[in-house]
């Protein structure tokens, strides 16, 4: 569990979704709090949130409504917009409405959870904060800075696919993504490659890990984890 501290506003008439993502989010080390229209997020200092996952289609104000209100206050804090509506205006209207990502229903926790902490922490310059140059773990040292893995001191030779791999692994150690989740997350949605290309991957990652490759772990039927 990473304890990021950051507080994340999630904007939603659906409660059941609210508490299961209050919940996802907590558990790895957010602060969620929630609101069940725009006007009751609207009520809140918006300000003292470091994200809003924010709806579109609620009650009397909408989400756009809701981000266009905000945008106009000059708050800069990042917004996600979670939503059913997948029409190409629509993405394109969230996006102009100053939108830091767009994910529609339904949706992955993990992937949601993944593209939370880039959101994060594409944003954490201006918000006064700093990423972590290095993760590490016992022996194994990733130099996000440099794009480079060390293992009990050897450094490894990362492709830009594994590194991304790794990276999102070991930041959200014990969560299992599936082969789609990464392909989706890693590869993009508009690159077409096969499920065997994650795999391929991830074999490679456990040769350069080494006696740590056995923490690069499979889940059968569900996806691929990293575990001590």
């Amino acid at each position: 569990m990473n304890q990021t501290e950051n507080r994340i506003l999630i904007v939603d008439d659906e409660e059941d979704l609210c508490e299961i993502l209050q919940f996802n989010l907590n558990n790895h080390g957010f602060i969620a709090h929630i609101a069940h229209s725009a006007e009751e997020a609207l009520e809140s200092d918006i300000s003292q949130f470091d994200l809003i996952l924010l709806d579109i289609m609620m009650g009397e104000m909408s989400g756009f409504d809701m981000a266009k209100a905000i945008r106009d206050q000059g708050i800069t804090v990042p917004i996600i917009f979670l939503t059913a509506l997948t029409g190409e205006m629509d993405i394109l209207d969230g996006f102009d409405l100053g939108a830091d990502d767009y994910i529609t229903k339904p949706f992955s926790i993990n992937e949601l959870i993944a593209r939370v902490k880039a959101v994060i922490n594409r944003s954490a310059p201006q918000n006064g904060k700093k990423n972590k140059p290095i993760l590490k773990f016992n022996d194994i040292e990733l130099d996000l800075e440099h794009k480079r893995l060390i293992v009990s001191g050897e450094k490894k030779e990362l492709t830009k696919k594994e590194f991304e791999i790794i990276k999102l692994l070991l930041e959200n150690q014990g969560s299992v993504y599936s082969r789609e989740n990464f392909l989706s997350l890693i590869w993009g949605k508009d690159v077409i490659v096969t499920e065997r290309t994650v795999d391929v991957n991830i074999a490679r990652l456990r040769s350069k890990l080494g006696e740590y490759g056995k923490c690069l772990k499979n889940k059968t039927g569900y996806g691929y984890y990293f575990e001590w």
